[in-house]
């Protein structure tokens, strides 16, 4: 059996449609490809054959999974769950997520910290809430707080920010109707109190 053509697929530019005999067999990543060192002209045998088969399977739900991270950060649980879904086998899936993990792109502290700082910079979210959504996404307990901090300044920073920007909505002039919106954003009770008292001494 010999590789008859090596060619780029045209939907998919980074993947590669391997043909032997005359015939479509297997298509690989570029990344795969490279590094599997097949050329045309190879001479495979039926059990090579069928390996890269394998091999192109494995492939196309690691890229799968690397288009899954390029949508947005992901924790590790994240992309697990996403594996399970695209019916990855245990032992691909472990491969998959330490390839992923070696080249940083599952790394749970950092995903933790960049989501508290784009939910704080974007929506001055509240501290109970980020821990919620965290836990959510199955980031361990420690990576959570350390990643929130317990800082009362920055949650009182918060607060204050998101009441000045209600405040240019007639219907949050009521403080009951901006206090319940405050508290379903996680922010405890007598700290809105505070805030809108502040916010009322101006």
């Amino acid at each position: 059996m010999k590789i008859s053509a090596i060619k780029r697929q045209i939907k998919r530019a980074d993947r590669y449609s391997i043909f032997v005999d005359g015939k479509y067999a297997f298509s690989l990543s570029d990344s795969a490809l490279l590094e599997s060192k097949l050329v045309a002209g190879q001479e495979l045998s039926d059990k090579e054959v069928k390996q890269f088969k394998r091999l192109s399977d494995d492939d196309k739900i690691y890229g799968l999974a690397l288009r899954y991270l390029a949508l947005r950060p992901r924790s590790k649980w994240e992309i697990e769950t996403y594996l399970d879904r695209k019916k990855s086998p245990p032992d691909l899936k472990d491969k998959i997520l330490n390839k992923l993990s070696d080249n940083g792109l599952i790394d749970d502290v950092k995903f933790a910290e960049a989501f508290v700082n784009d939910a704080r910079l974007l929506k001055q979210t509240a501290r109970r809430k980020l821990i919620q959504q965290l836990r959510q996404k199955r980031v361990s307990e420690d990576v959570i707080l350390s990643a929130v901090g317990d800082d009362p300044q920055t949650e009182n920073e918060a607060l204050a920010a998101i009441i000045a920007r209600k405040r240019r909505q007639s219907k949050y002039h009521d403080d009951l109707k901006l206090m319940q919106y405050l508290t379903r954003q996680g922010f405890n009770y007598g700290d809105i109190k505070a805030a809108l008292q502040a916010d009322a001494d101006g």
